[in-house]
This record gives structure tokens, sequence and C-alpha cells, in this order.
């Protein structure tokens, strides 16, 4: 590429960043004031909730207004991105999100409007998978199989991303660490379209974050976490889009693409998981609401809100460097190490929560 193409995009996508930034940053003020005003907070009486004082939920507001409004300005609009129904995808989540942070909405309304976005993008977007990409041998499927497994993969993310929001900083921690690692793999790719959205939503999370952090004075609200999940689960379908064989590319881009974005996007994913797992086989609703998640099991140990976000993210970035390092071992033996390696992490939370409710370390607590 001309150099001067290279200081093209560099001045576009740091202004991009920066006005994301900056709209978040200017918005979150006002919406603390409203939010104070009006008596807009947190139920502190619910047993999930970490905080024992009122803090607004509100945040998703200022963050899907910084990433419409960059969106709209900045970008690149491109065949591969259709930003129209990205644009409509995000707008219902919102409203749904909204009236969720304000009032509530029962479960199944709420897996409803998912699954009518997610068939928006499929069906009208286009936005699905068109192989198997080589997992389990398979390659060639169906267009329904195509548009079934893209729904059920949307839904599935935008969930994970809702679960995770938890404890302060966490579900916009992992939003940066994955639509950062998306960007930067999009712009060693050249498609820079889908670097500019990724970016995007990056900025815009990142001055969420400033008010987000412990202590927190404001929560992202599912009006936030189910549009992180929303652009997280896009960038990733379109990532492994870009990066499969097909007859005219017989090496792509990103080598062992699906197990690349199963790193990248491991603790959401993993979380959401285990802990629908483990309420189905304990006989309750897998959307019922508990304190078992695994940032839940952390804090039990003793570490602070700032300490489990940075040992999952940190977690979270050396899985992701692994997967790239060894890439050339394929997807399905990379998935499972990765598999392997959140189950050990899992046992081993499992064994230290044990030994500190029984007051001694034993190999028994591995098992019993």
């Amino acid at each position: 590429m001309p150099e001067y193409l290279n200081t093209y995009y560099f001045a576009y996508y740091f202004l991009m960043i920066a006005f994301s930034v900056l709209i978040t940053l200017l918005s979150i003020p006002s919406i603390l004031h409203v939010a104070r005003t009006r008596h807009l907070y947190d139920d502190v009486g619910h047993f999930r909730k970490q905080h024992d004082h009122g803090i607004p939920r509100l945040g998703g507001v200022a963050i899907f207004v910084s990433f419409i409004i960059t969106l709209l300005l900045f970008s690149i609009i491109d065949k591969n991105i259709p930003v129209s129904y990205l644009l409509t995808a995000s707008i219902v989540l919102f409203i749904m999100g909204v009236k969720d942070d304000l009032s509530g909405v029962n479960s199944s309304t709420k897996f409803l409007i998912q699954f009518i976005v997610a068939t928006i993008l499929v069906i009208l977007g286009d936005i699905r998978f068109t192989s198997m990409y080589g997992i389990f041998g398979l390659t060639n499927i169906s267009y329904l199989t195509s548009a079934v497994l893209s729904v059920l993969f949307i839904i599935l993310i935008i969930n994970a991303f809702n679960l995770i929001d938890g404890i302060d900083g966490l579900a916009a921690t992992t939003c940066i660490i994955v639509n950062g690692a998306f960007s930067i793999l999009f712009i060693s790719m050249k498609h820079y379209e889908m670097a500019a959205v990724s970016l995007t939503i990056v900025g815009a999370v990142v001055g969420f974050l400033r008010f987000n952090l412990t202590p927190a004075k404001i929560f992202m609200g599912d009006a936030g976490s189910l549009l992180i999940g929303l652009i997280s689960a896009i960038m990733a379908v379109k990532f492994i889009e870009f990066n499969k064989f097909t007859s005219s590319v017989n090496v792509p881009a990103v080598i062992s693409a699906p197990a690349l974005t199963f790193a990248i996007l491991i603790g959401p994913i993993f979380d959401t998981l285990r802990v629908f797992t483990l309420r189905v086989a304990q006989g309750k609703s897998p959307f019922a609401a508990d304190r078992n998640h695994i940032h839940h099991r952390i804090l039990r140990l003793g570490y602070t809100h700032l300490q489990t976000t940075f040992l999952l993210a940190g977690i979270n970035i050396m899985l992701i460097i692994i997967v790239f390092a060894f890439a050339h071992l394929g997807n399905f033996t990379l998935m499972v190490l990765i598999l392997s390696a959140s189950l050990l992490f899992n046992w081993a939370i499992t064994f230290f929560l044990r030994s500190k409710e029984r007051a001694s370390l034993s190999v028994r607590n591995l098992f019993v």
C-alpha cells in the first residue's frame, strides 16, 4: 500500500476513535444527571447485585449514541458490510435493551427480539457462515443449515455479552479486547470498512469505561451489553467468512480463523455454555439468574472487581496470542486446546474455592 494511504487510514481511524470516545465522555454526565433527577437506579436489593447503593444502568444509551453517530459520519460504505441492516438491528435491540433497563422485559420476549434481529442480519443482510471451514472434516453446507447456524451463533454471542456484564468493567474490557483484535486483523487483511465498525464500538466503550471501572458510577445495562454482543457477533461471522478456503483462494489471509475467533470470544462463550449447562443439569431454566458465573466465583476467592476483570482479560489475550502463534495446528485441534484450557482454569477456581471454604489445601478438593 502507498505510504500516503497508510497515513490516511491512520488519521481516519484516529479521528474515528477520538470522536466516539468524546461523544461517550460528553454524554454520560448528562445521563447521570437525568438518572439522579428521575431516580433511575439499579435494583440494589436484587440478590445478584454487587453494590450497596443505587447506580444508573443507562450507560448503554451513551454507547449506542456514540456508535451510531460515529458510524454514520465516518463509515466506509462497502458491500461487505450492509450498514442499513446493521443499523436496523442495532436500533431494534437498543430499544428493547432500554425498555429492559427501565422496567424489565421477560426472557421469552427478549429471545424473540434477538431472533428477529439475527434473522434480519442473516436473511436480509446475508451476514452468515457459508461453510463449516473444515471443522469435524466438513466444508459445504446448505443455505438452510447456514442460516440456522448463523442465527443461533448471533443469539449466543448477544446473550453471552449480556451475561458477563456482572461486575465493574468486565463486559466493556472484553468488548475492547474482542473488537480491538478484530480491527487489527481486518486492517491486516485490508478490509478497512470492517475495521472501522470494530474501532467505532471500541471507542464508544473506552469512553464508557472511564465511568465504569471501580468504583462504578454507571452500568451499561442491557442496552449496552446487547449492542456490543451484536457487533461482536457480526465481526466474528465476517472475519471467519473472509478467511475460508475456496477454489480461488488456496490459502486465506488468516488460517484457522474459526479457532482464532473462538479464542477471541472464549470468555463470554465459555461462561455462557458453562452456566447454561449447569442450570439445565440442575433442572432449572437456562435463563434463570444466579451468581455462579466465573466472575462471581473469582470474587468469592477474595479478588476485587478490577483484579477479576484484569485476570480474565489477561487470560483472554494470552489464548488469542497462543492460537495465533500455533494456527498451523488446525481448527479442531486448537478449539480442543482452548476448551481444555478453559476447563482447567474453571477447575482451578473450584479447587481454590473448596480449599478456602474448608480452610485447608488438599488433593481431594480437586474432586469433591
